[in-house]
């Protein structure tokens, strides 16, 4: 495949290599990461520089276990809304430090959130400051079996995908 754009260009094998032991452990040696993938430690920073620069590379991150740190419950909060109140239930969200993820989406859920909290008062706190822009619903997590998960090559999601099917053809 032949690349079509400046991104398409850092993301050849040597690019999703890189990615693949950065999204496992953002924390190795640009060393380290040259030896994993067959760079030179020059040629990694460089390859690593681009990536950010072209905002492949968005950040850097610890994994912090919510529930260690006293936030033992992990929700989420669909709601939906009616009017010109984006802008305002945007604002409380990104003032709600317990909102750790919020995205806008389209059907019946307007914004979709991931929240950790102290305990079940607390979530019905937060839903109540939510509840004047618009209807919510609200589903605890008893477990959380994929998180965080690796982004892959889109040829090895097409992969996965195509022996799935196969597999499934198989066992009809």
């Amino acid at each position: 495949m032949e690349p079509t754009s400046k991104n398409d260009k850092l993301m050849d094998q040597i690019g999703w290599k890189l990615l693949h032991e950065l999204q496992i452990n953002g924390r190795l040696s640009y060393a380290e990461l040259g030896r994993r993938v067959g760079l030179t430690t020059p040629a990694v920073v460089e390859r690593v520089k681009r990536m950010e620069e072209a905002g492949i590379i968005v950040g850097y991150h610890a994994d912090v276990d919510p529930m260690k740190v006293g936030m033992p419950i992990t929700a989420f909060i669909r709601m939906s809304v009616v009017g010109d109140v984006f802008t305002k239930i945007t604002t409380v969200v990104k003032n709600s430090p317990e909102v750790v993820e919020c995205h806008r989406g389209t059907g019946a859920d307007s914004f979709i959130m991931k929240v950790h909290v102290r305990s079940v008062e607390h979530l019905e706190s937060l839903i109540d400051r939510l509840t004047p822009f618009g209807t919510t619903s609200t589903s605890i997590v008893l477990s959380s079996p994929v998180e965080q998960r690796e982004i892959k090559r889109p040829d090895e999601i097409a992969q996965a995908v195509a022996q799935h099917q196969a597999s499934r053809l198989v066992a009809k």
